[in-house]
């Protein structure tokens, strides 16, 4: 089924994004953590894709897996780096071949140990130029990003909203965020994006902290900032790891709630492939 299908029912959406695992020990456990939170029902789940295509043949099966054997809708990310237009036609073929219906089109980050994206000769340097692509060969259901608080690369708001446009020009079905822990920054992001005329559904991301020293090096990453108070409440407890997931529970609780409460299609989680953090704060928002 298409996730596009899916908006509009009178209900929020939770959804759950995994990483392939490096081993056969991981997947073991990812299917725990799929089992795990299955019984909350999600809409729809996305598997990640490594750079330069190194999860390429873990993304397609562990998608179908999830789609055949769980009975969740899955959907599969696709980057440009390192990918020829020839290439990125048989990867899609490779996925509509598998029973993938819903493609998460993103450019990608550079490959490990590289600062800067450099685009393969024959492939996209953008999101928009993939998702065009795809929007002319299949009939997949796609997504892409958005950045609350400005992708790190774009020279400010203003530009990365018309990136944004493009996409949704292109073929964008509908946006999900990157992470952010300020719901004031996603409102704020819609409102913009709805003065632009950029109509499709727009999904919050949101990842519970569970590390934070994780957490800190994924913002640096992707240009996100973590609230002084969050920041405050968890080196506060930084000794104690499981006061540390608390924390981050706690504030992803409230910061779901408030996004749900002020008109959020859904929730989508960054799960790190764990289930604990996320199965509470999903039944505790389904029992409000």
């Amino acid at each position: 089924m298409k996730i596009k299908e899916r908006f509009g029912r009178g209900h929020p959406l939770f959804s759950f994004e995994f990483f392939p695992p490096k081993d056969d020990r991981g997947v073991d456990a990812l299917f725990e953590t799929v089992a795990n939170l299955r019984p909350l029902g999600p809409a729809f789940v996305s598997v990640t894709y490594g750079a330069g295509g190194s999860t390429r043949e873990k993304t397609v099966a562990i998608t179908q897996r999830i789609k055949r054997e769980a009975g969740i809708e899955a959907m599969a990310h696709l980057t440009c780096v390192g990918h020829g237009r020839d290439e990125i036609g048989r990867l899609l073929d490779e996925y509509e071949d598998a029973g993938i219906e819903n493609v998460m089109a993103l450019r990608g980050d550079p490959p490990r140990g590289d600062d800067t994206f450099v685009p393969h000769p024959q492939g996209f340097s953008h999101a928009d130029q993939l998702i065009a692509f795809i929007r002319q060969r299949k009939d997949f259901c796609i997504g892409g990003a958005g950045y609350p608080e400005v992708h790190p690369e774009a020279p400010g708001p203003e530009e990365d909203l018309r990136n944004l446009k493009r996409k949704i020009d292109a073929g964008c079905d509908f946006v999900v965020t990157q992470l952010f822990f300020d719901e004031r920054d996603y409102f704020d992001f819609v409102s913009r994006a709805r003065s632009e005329h950029i109509d499709a559904p727009i999904i919050p991301g949101v990842m519970p902290v569970t590390n934070i020293a994780q957490i800190k090096r994924f913002t640096r990453m992707c240009g996100a900032r973590i609230p002084q108070a969050l920041l405050a409440q968890l080196e506060a407890v930084a000794g104690d790891a499981e006061a540390v997931i608390e924390v981050g529970i706690e504030h992803a609780a409230r910061q779901c709630r408030a996004l749900l409460q002020g008109g959020a299609p859904g929730i989508h989680f960054y799960t790190l492939n764990r289930s604990l953090s996320t199965r509470k704060i999903v039944a505790n928002l389904q029992l409000q």
